[in-house]
Formats: structure tokens, sequence, C-alpha cells
């Protein structure tokens, strides 16, 4: 490459505010001061007096007395609680254990000395060792993930549902603290199953050759089986390094995606926690790390993803670029990816505010402008599981993707691609707090050293390989996603990229007062995305991706003749969540209808490069004498004459009329009300097919008069400003810089 493009780490850390915990806690705290009664718990208040003893685990009668194993919460003054065991070994009960985390007492006690302890003043609650059973996380709850699996245990092993079993997601990232307890497996193993360290590859170290001199030429010697990549196989090779990730990001967003979090009172269980993960480490100690290295660590997926089974990558990370996706070196890596059969995730970028604080619009960043990524923005919770309340962040970025070229006319052309694809839950997110190993000192990452703030987590005990951090951000939206995908895949792993983006959109939720560019086609709903995964057939994938071959369109997506697709809507925590049914094709065109899960669409195919006017076909080439298993290159030609979309696809871009943001129409037409109007659209009756390459319609038309006429405030492209001084080609932390100066490095705390 002649240069590097610059880079930005896509997150805004945070805290995210436990509301419930400290309702909780509040009521706990005032306990002491009320009536006796109110210090025992309303479900162990009937069990004392009840004519029979129930049959539950914390209840039994012993020589013909009953007793109940309960926990006895104090607020004395003393550490030791003396007075108060003394006071439970009189009534004739025992003291199982005192902790240190919490002032209070496990004790087995006989029903009717209960009231008597309550009576202490020294005595704040007494509650039954209820037989604990795992709720939903609050991203479990909120996303809609808690409605298709069994979250009620603590055995991952057990789940019943989808949890991800088996799939692979690639974490393009810091590193993994792959000895944290969010990353335990069932017999005390750790799920981050293979961890490569690329920081400076681009300095050929690892290949074995001297860095900085002239006239060598490695390239040429990487094939699978030369001695040359087994060096540099070697050298890459991370194991269970003693500081895996010492900046704090990836273990954050790896656990986002595949946590498990039961061990502490703030469950942060991710998505997909029986998902397998792994760690390709792009960026170093501080945060750091070049465009050569994300582009080798998706070498390294791609040349062993499919022994692996990884169908995902998660990139949460991204570059400055001016670039369109068409010549962006990392939008052509992941849209390669894709072509062999990788669902990318990225992040869309923190960017949706300037300087000035004006909400911009066009600043997608690099590789989220390409068309096939899956470009995921950020939504508030506003601290509750509830979706009636959910928002698109100031700070995620907004479409249209605003990469540009210059034609052969000499006229600047701009991509103005529909971005970002959907929204999931980004801001104030709990996760794990990345530390070194214990026998290497069990130092915090830098971000939480960093950041007070962000350790600060309501309810959370901070022990070793235990502790908890907060990010706010894209880049912790996107792992959300990833989640989800690992979800569909378990529940159909014949789903190619293309189908995977289409039927997340379709089941997303649509915002209310939020445009297209600012969250696509809506708010991630997993439970949805799921279902209707797994009411199409699964044989897809093999035959286009596998065995290289071709679908012809129209063929039957479903199991059987006469077969239904799941309702349209979803229940989420008791709240009805109709699907927005919108569907972004083509890179500018919105399309709805069963027809799309029904029938098999050409541009289904990864292969098919589909963006406005342009189709392409993307062919992969495998290095020689490997059985097509070690991708060299990926090629690209024009298409051959096909149909893109089947007859009876729904057209909504009649409706969304040309953009104007003053008109709120076109681009700028607000999501709802455009799923509102999905009777009206144009039903297709020849589909869309495309002669020599080109395809003859055109999509959401995105004027460059607008910029001027209506004031909009439009970014040329991402580029990082405010007098940012960047050495090329790295990637550097956070919003653009650590310099407490730097106006964006509020965003480090999130938003209320």
């Amino acid at each position: 490459m002649a240069s590097l493009s610059r880079f930005i780490v896509i997150i805004e850390r945070s805290a995210r505010q436990a509301l419930l915990s400290a309702a909780l806690l509040a009521t706990a705290l005032s306990a002491s001061a009320q009536n006796n009664s109110t210090k025992i718990a309303r479900d162990l208040q009937p069990v004392l007096t009840a004519a029979t003893t129930p049959a539950i685990n914390w209840a039994r009668d012993i020589n013909g007395r009953r007793f109940v194993k309960v926990l006895i919460v104090s607020n004395s003054d003393d550490a030791e609680l003396a007075a108060l065991r003394s006071a439970v070994m009189s009534a004739g009960g025992s003291i199982y254990y005192r902790y240190s985390s919490v002032l209070a007492l496990a004790a087995l006690v006989p029903a009717d000395k209960v009231g008597g302890l309550a009576a202490r003043s020294d005595v704040q609650s007494i509650s039954p060792n209820r037989l604990m059973t795992r709720s939903a996380s609050t991203i479990e709850s909120v996303t809609g993930t808690a409605a298709i699996r069994n979250t009620g245990t603590t055995s991952y092993s057990s789940i019943s549902g989808y949890s991800g079993k088996g799939i692979g997601i690639a974490v393009l990232d810091s590193g993994i603290s792959w000895q944290h307890a969010n990353f335990v497996g069932d017999g005390g193993e750790s799920r981050v199953r293979e961890s490569v360290n690329f920081t400076k590859v681009g300095d050929a170290v690892r290949a074995g050759v001297t860095d900085w001199t002239p006239g060598i030429d490695v390239s040429a010697t990487l094939n699978p089986a030369s001695p040359t990549m087994q060096t540099y196989l070697g050298k890459i090779q991370n194991g269970f390094a003693p500081k895996a990730d010492r900046y704090g990001h990836g273990s954050h967003v790896a656990a986002v995606a595949a946590g498990r979090g039961t061990y502490q009172a703030v469950d942060t269980t991710g998505i997909a926690p029986n998902a397998n993960l792994f760690d390709v480490r792009v960026l170093d100690d501080n945060g750091y790390g070049q465009l050569s290295d994300v582009l080798a660590g998706l070498d390294w997926v791609l040349y062993y993803g499919k022994f692996k089974n990884i169908r995902i990558i998660n990139i949460s990370l991204g570059a400055d670029s001016t670039e369109s996706y068409e010549t962006d070196p990392l939008a052509r890596a992941v849209r390669n990816a894709v072509a062999q059969g990788m669902v990318v995730v990225v992040a869309a970028g923190n960017f949706g505010v300037n300087a000035a604080g004006q909400q911009a619009y066009g600043t997608i960043s690099s590789p989220g402008h390409e068309p096939s990524a899956l470009t995921v923005g950020a939504v508030n919770l506003k601290g509750t599981i509830s979706r009636k309340d959910d928002v698109v962040t100031n700070f995620s970025s907004r479409g249209p993707t605003r990469g540009s070229r210059v034609d052969a006319s000499g006229v600047r052309q701009y991509d103005q691609i529909i971005k970002p694809d959907l929204v999931a839950p980004g801001n104030k997110i709990v996760g794990p707090l990345a530390e070194d190993t214990a026998a290497a000192g069990g130092a915090w990452n830098s971000l939480a050293s960093r950041y007070a703030d962000l350790s600060k987590v309501s309810g959370a005990t901070q022990t070793q390989d235990r502790s908890l951090m907060m990010l706010s951000g894209t880049s912790v939206a996107a792992p959300v996603v990833s989640g989800a995908v690992a979800l569909m895949l378990e529940a159909n792993a014949g789903l190619t990229p293309p189908m995977v983006k289409a039927i997340l959109q379709y089941t997303a939720q649509v915002l209310p007062n939020a445009n297209l560019a600012q969250q696509g086609a809506g708010l991630l709903n997993v439970d949805g995305a799921v279902r209707l995964a797994a009411a199409i057939r699964n044989d897809m994938y093999r035959r286009v991706v596998t065995d290289g071959g071709t679908i012809p369109a129209g063929e039957s997506l479903l199991w059987w003749s006469g077969a239904t697709l799941p309702a349209p809507s979803s229940v989420i925590n008791g709240e009805t969540v109709p699907w927005g049914r919108l569907v972004f094709a083509g890179g500018n065109r919105i399309v709805t209808g069963e027809a799309l899960f029904k029938q098999w669409q050409p541009w289904y195919d990864p292969r098919i490069q589909w963006v406005r006017k342009s189709v392409k076909k993307l062919t992969v080439r495998y290095w020689p004498n490997t059985g097509n298993t070690y991708p060299m290159a990926v090629m690209s030609a024009p298409a051959p004459n096909m149909p893109l979309m089947t007859p009876g696809v729904v057209s909504m871009v009649e409706l969304a009329g040309n953009s104007s943001l003053t008109g709120k129409t076109g681009l700028f037409i607000p999501a709802a009300t455009l799923s509102s109007w999905l009777s009206s659209g144009r039903t297709l009756a020849q589909g869309i097919v495309i002669s020599e390459g080109i395809v003859i319609s055109e999509g959401i038309v995105i004027s460059e008069g607008i910029v001027i006429s209506e004031g909009l405030v439009i970014s040329e492209g991402l580029v990082i400003s405010e007098g940012i001084v960047i050495s090329e080609g790295l990637v550097i932390s956070e919003a653009g810089t650590t310099k407490p100066g730097n106006p964006r490095e509020k965003l480090v705390t999130g938003e209320p």
C-alpha cells in the first residue's frame, strides 16, 4: 500500500446507571426504620405461619420443628457481627457463612424465632435463601433474546433455546482477557478458543525477515505450506498471554457478544453465551494499531475460519476515510470477507454530533460505509428494559455514506449509501473489566485506569478477574448484533450474509421520531430475527458459498409447500413489538413483503455486489494445490445478465420520495411513517433485472443540492478535525485522542 489510512477506535466509554439496583439499595437502607414485618421478606412471611411446611428448598421440618434458611443483613457497626451471631445461636439456629462483600449472615433459624431476630436494632432485613435462578441480563431482556431461550439458569450448558452454540465469532480488537470470569467455559476452560496478535505485522518481524530493509519481498512465499508462512503463524500466536488486553476495549466487546455474566449480582451475560470466541488482536496496549494489522487479521480469519466454524467477524473500530467504498482498502477487505460467507458486523461510528454541537449527517466511518457490511448505530436505553423510551444516541453516526471518487469526467461522485443498517443498545453497557493475570500483577486496563467513572458499577464487587466496567458507543452496539447473528446461525446455518442482514432489518422495530439516516431499518429485535431465520430452509449457504453454485431466482425458501412465515410482531418484556419490515437493497432501495423470505432473491448470493446501478460478481481465487481451501484473492467483474429481485417484492422507494431534510422525505423520512405505509408500496411485477452489469432503475435519490438549499450539516466523508494530529496509519483510541482538551472526550461518559 502506498499509505495507510488513519483509524479511530469507535467507543465512548462510560458507566451505565443500574437504576433497579439503586432502588433496591434505597429500600434496604430504609428498612431498619420500618416495623419488624417489613424487615422480613414478603415471600418468607407466609412460610413462617403456614399450617404445613411448603415443599421449597429453603424450609424443612427438623424433629417436628420448622426451620428456614435465611440471609440476615445487618446495619451493625461491628464487622464481626458478634452480637447478632450470638443471638442466632441462642435462638437455636446455625450460621453457615459471614460475608465480606455484604454485611450479612447465611443462617439456619427456627421459623418461630425469625420475628424476634427481625426486632433487633442491628438487623436490617431477613430474606429466604432462595434457589437462585438466573434472570435475564439487561441486554438479554431489552433485545428480545430472553424470549427465545431459557434465562432462568446459571448453567450455560443446560440452556434451552438459542445461545450461539458452536458458532465462532472473531473479534478484531485490542485482545480478550481470556482468564476473566466472563469467558470461563463449562469445565473451567477459557472460551477464547484461540488468540493471535497482529500488532505491527506490517513491520515484517513476524514474517521472519529484517524490518526496514529494501529489496525484500515475502509476499510470494506466504502460501499456506511455505516455511515463511509457518514462521509467520508461529510469531502471531498469542496463546494465553498474561497481559491479553491491556487496553480493555476488546474484552468488553467480546463479552457483549458472547460473555457469561452470572458470577456477579449485576448480570452481564451477552447475547450468545455459548458461542466460541476468537481473539484477533489488532490494537496494542494503548489502543493503537495499523490498517495493515486489521487487514492481516481479516486474512487469518478467511484462511482458517472454515476450520473453526467462524461465521461472524466483529469490527468495532474504523478509519477516517474519505475514499469511496469502491477503493477504500478496509471496505474492500470486508466486501471480500462477505463474498466468502462471513457476516461482518461493523460499528457505524461516533460522529453524530460535530464540534459545534450540531447533528451531523454523512459521518459513517470506514468500513461501515461498505454496502455489504452490517453497519450498526447505537441506542440509549435510558436505564430501563422497556423499549418505549429507547432513542438513537446523539453520538451515533448518521448516514448517508459520503466516501467519494472522481469519475472519468473529473466529476466527484459520492457514494450516498443508506446507512446505518440498524441500531442496537450502545449506551452505558456493563461488561468485564479486563485485567492482567494475577501472576502478572492483576493491573487494570488503561481505559479503566484513565477514566475512574467507568469502573463505578452499582451493585458490582470489584475483585480479581471478576471486575466490571461500563462502555458506550457504536462499538458496543456492534457486538450486540454479532451475538444476535450467532443465534440466527444456530437456528439456521444455511443463511447467507445478505439474508442475515435482510432478516435483521425486516424484524427490527422502527423507533418514533427517527429517520432512516439515524436509525436505519430500526432497533434490533432478536426474538423476531431468530424466529424468522428458523422458518427458512437451511441449505442456501451450502449451495452458494460452500459448493460455489447458483440458485434459480424465485426458488422457494420455505420448508414445504403451504408453509408460512411467523406473524410480523414480537412480545418483548410484555410489550408488543411490531416488525418494521423495511429492508435495504442495492445501497439505496427500500423494499418489503413476504416474497423476500418465501422466494430466493439472487442478491442474497454474497458474491453479488449490487450498489445503486452497478452490479458486479466477485470470484474467489485460491492458492494452487490447496483444494480450493486457502483464498489467494477475490476478483471482481461485471455481473452477467440476471434477475436481482423477483416479482412480488414491494418497493417503498416511490413512497419515500426524493431526499429532503426539511420535507422529511427520502432518506430523511421517519422510518415509522414509511413502515406504516407498507400496504401502499408498489409491488414489482417483473422484479429487477440487470443487463450488462447495469440496473436501469434508481433508488432513493440524494441530491447534492440539499446540502446548500436546506442548510444540511453533512460531512464530506469522515475527517478527524479539531486540530488533532495523528501519525499516518495509526489506530488511535476513543474519540481521536487521549488528551482531555479534546471536546470529543466528553463522550467517554455516554449520555444520560
